[in-house]
């Protein structure tokens, strides 16, 4: 669903995201890392937080009090 979305959806809203990476390669990128059930939870609380009062910036998927990782 998320790849359909990129293709056909994404292209015709506007470009207004705050955050990288976008809303949609962050739920690609906490599925890919944390499975399903984790992945799920951290992508909801990502489109809570993707409002105009929320915040902006460099935002990559991590666990709850989990440190970001180094770059490889």
């Amino acid at each position: 669903m998320l790849k359909f979305y990129k293709r056909e959806i994404s292209p015709l809203l506007p470009s207004s995201c705050r955050y990288v990476p976008t809303c949609s390669e962050y739920s690609m990128q906490a599925y890919k890392r944390y499975g399903v059930a984790k992945g799920t939870i951290l992508t909801a609380w990502r489109l809570c937080r993707c409002n105009p009062l929320g915040g902006y910036g460099y935002d990559p998927p991590r666990w709850f009090g989990e440190e970001e990782l180094p770059d490889k």
